[in-house]
């Protein structure tokens, strides 16, 4: 991976640079996070935990995490339309499921804890559409990327490098 390049054929700006390699001067930590992402993998279908964890590193302005799971998304046949209009979801509600919904909105309310508590009408939205096994894993999985957009912003990870696995 090539740190500060510039575009020069395109004009871009160059990158950034990285504050600091958090995952290698803290294994232990993210090991634990590894696994605890697994874990919750296990009880989400894919397709809705992509969306939920591009809606939590929207709003938390993770570029690193929106990189990621975008491009997760797409080589896992996620439509571009929807990864798109995911940030405007309450006009374009029309792209989405019921559940997809509740989702999100769980995802909104509890990635954004300033406004004081998820709120009752959205945590039963979300109870309505998933067993409690599934809003379980649901709720680490939103929980989980939370930390993982926070590890992302706090150290500035560089976004445009990473490759699907699945592509």
């Amino acid at each position: 991976m090539t740190m500060n390049r510039t575009h020069e054929n395109t004009g871009r700006l160059p990158e950034h640079a990285p504050r600091l390699d958090w995952a290698k001067l803290a294994p232990d930590a993210f090991k634990v996070m590894i696994r605890l992402d697994a874990a919750a993998r296990q009880g989400v279908e894919p397709a809705l935990l992509d969306l939920v964890k591009i809606r939590a590193s929207q709003i938390n302005r993770c570029a690193f995490c929106l990189d990621m799971h975008s491009k997760d998304a797409l080589a896992a046949g996620e439509a571009a339309e929807r990864i798109i209009q995911l940030d405007a979801w309450r006009e374009s509600r029309h792209f989405y499921t019921a559940r997809e919904i509740a989702a999100i909105e769980l995802t909104e309310a509890i990635t954004v804890l300033t406004d004081g508590f998820v709120p009752d009408e959205v945590y039963a939205k979300a109870a309505k559409e998933f067993d409690e096994n599934e809003l379980a894993h649901l709720i680490v999985a939103i929980t989980t990327i939370n930390a993982w957009n926070r590890f992302g912003v706090s150290t500035r990870l560089v976004p445009g490098h990473y490759t699907s696995a699945t592509a």
